[in-house]
């Protein structure tokens, strides 16, 4: 979920971070849920760039405000988004100045995300009384270039909330197609929240590089993602795929196996008339086959979460039976 899309979108180094978390190295992971921190400082630090940028005309002063007053005194996850997404502050003042009313906008987003914590926490503990293991970061909230809704770095869980910052007032003659359609709204943050913490928990190996591997990445955190907040992040997705599954289904098995996700993740394939990003609902699909066949749900959860044979996973959750043709007998004689 990458944003690079976030439909839509999540990004590869959010799942990569998420495994070197993992793996041992760095300091030890918190597995208490009430003990992670939601941090919004940086919201307030950017909002205080904004106005003091807002008075100022040349390129080069703003970016040394913005430079002085919000990315200099980042928190720990500021530090991690402006390595993996910001870059400069340069870079940010360009993206503001191409999307002035939208950026102008978020002073009334803003105020409403530290509220959120209470539903954005339960989802936490609900993770821990499905998932024993759960580990749980803080969670930092930030504004970036519009080029990533979520991702995970050493410091924990980074959202980029100019992402999910659209209202049913919001002007958006501004966007581009890709973002009429990746912008959310402020509401569906506890989902997006959940979603990455799911990528969090994920230390599957195996050969993630391919469309499987990355789908079911994908899809299991929109699965368990759903289960733990209540929220579905892609509705949008979903619900092209629930009328047009066989046909997706016919299509992704000839390419899964391959390296090219460019129709199904991250980039989309709007040539077809058709959301981007199905491969989530793929993984989703598959990985929800598995669970529902389950007979221990726990086990089943610690399976997807820690999955490294992802056709392996394919193969046990008989989801491609349900598009298996019958052998017609019809004809035949005794």
């Amino acid at each position: 979920m990458k944003i690079v899309q976030m439909g839509v979108a999540l990004a590869i180094f959010g799942v990569c971070a998420a495994r070197a978390q993992q793996s041992g190295a760095g300091p030890k992971l918190n597995q208490n849920p009430d003990a992670a921190k939601f941090v919004t400082s940086d919201l307030d630090n950017f909002l205080h760039a904004y106005a003091l940028a807002s008075h100022a005309t040349i390129d080069d002063e703003k970016a040394a405000i913005y430079q002085r007053e919000y990315l200099d005194k980042g928190s720990p996850g500021l530090k991690d988004f402006v390595d993996a997404r910001i870059k400069t502050a340069a870079k940010l003042v360009q993206t503001i100045d191409t999307h002035p009313k939208y950026y102008a906008s978020l002073q009334t987003v803003i105020p409403q995300i530290a509220p959120m914590e209470p539903a954005m926490r339960a989802s936490f503990r609900n993770l821990k009384r499905l998932y024993s293991d759960a580990v749980f970061p803080d969670v930092y909230f930030l504004v970036g270039r519009m080029n990533s809704g979520g991702t995970t770095g050493p410091s924990g869980l980074l959202i980029g909330l100019e992402m999910h910052a659209k209202t049913a007032t919001t002007d958006i003659s501004e966007m581009d197609n890709w973002l009429k359609v990746a912008l959310g709204s402020p509401d569906r943050l506890p989902g997006i929240v959940a979603h990455e913490l799911i990528h969090y928990q994920q230390v599957g190996g195996g050969d993630t590089k391919t469309l499987l591997g990355e789908s079911i990445l994908e899809g299991s955190a929109d699965f368990v993602g759903e289960m733990i907040s209540g929220q579905s992040i892609n509705q949008n997705i979903y619900a092209y795929g629930n009328v047009h599954e066989a046909e997706l289904w016919q299509e992704f098995k000839g390419e899964m196996n391959g390296t090219d996700f460019s129709h199904w993740l991250y980039q989309g394939d709007e040539s077809k008339n058709r959301p981007a990003d199905l491969g989530y609902f793929m993984g989703y699909r598959i990985v929800q086959a598995y669970y529902d066949r389950a007979t221990d749900k726990r086990q089943a959860l610690r399976d997807i979460l820690t999955v490294t044979d992802f056709p392996a996973l394919l193969r046990e959750s008989h989801y491609a039976d349900k598009f298996a043709q019958p052998t017609s007998t019809q004809g035949l004689k005794k």
